[in-house]
């Protein structure tokens, strides 16, 4: 069975920092590449994050880039999302996700952990 384990989300001030921990059980880790999807109340999810099981890239939405810094640990099969600089607008459910390649579709998701950023 799929398992994602989800953690670190909560609430912060703006400007602060958290650290989301994904750890995943029930699929062959290293075959995916893994992601972190947020969704806010009344709005589309969004891809946040993601990094390369081949080669260790990592990508990340332009709103993001300079605050977050996305990375894995493969003896762990698990990922990691440090928050830094949060916003308001950052308030959001954050899922991590397993697909076949950055960008693409993601095939296995977990059950999200919440961040709430107060300003």
């Amino acid at each position: 069975e799929v398992q994602f384990v989800e953690s670190g989300g909560g609430l912060v001030q703006a400007g602060g920092s958290l650290r989301l921990s994904c750890a995943a059980s029930g699929f062959t880790f290293d075959d995916y590449d893994i992601g972190w999807i947020r969704q806010a109340p009344g709005k589309e999810r969004e891809g946040v994050s993601c990094i390369s099981s081949s080669d260790g890239s990592t990508y990340y939405a332009d709103s993001v880039k300079g605050r977050f810094t996305i990375s894995s640990d493969n003896a762990k099969n698990s990922v990691y999302l440090q928050m830094n600089s949060l916003k308001s607008e950052d308030t959001a459910v954050y899922y991590c996700a397993a697909g076949s390649r950055c960008g693409g579709v993601y095939d296995y998701w977990g059950r999200g952990t919440p961040v709430t950023v107060s300003s």
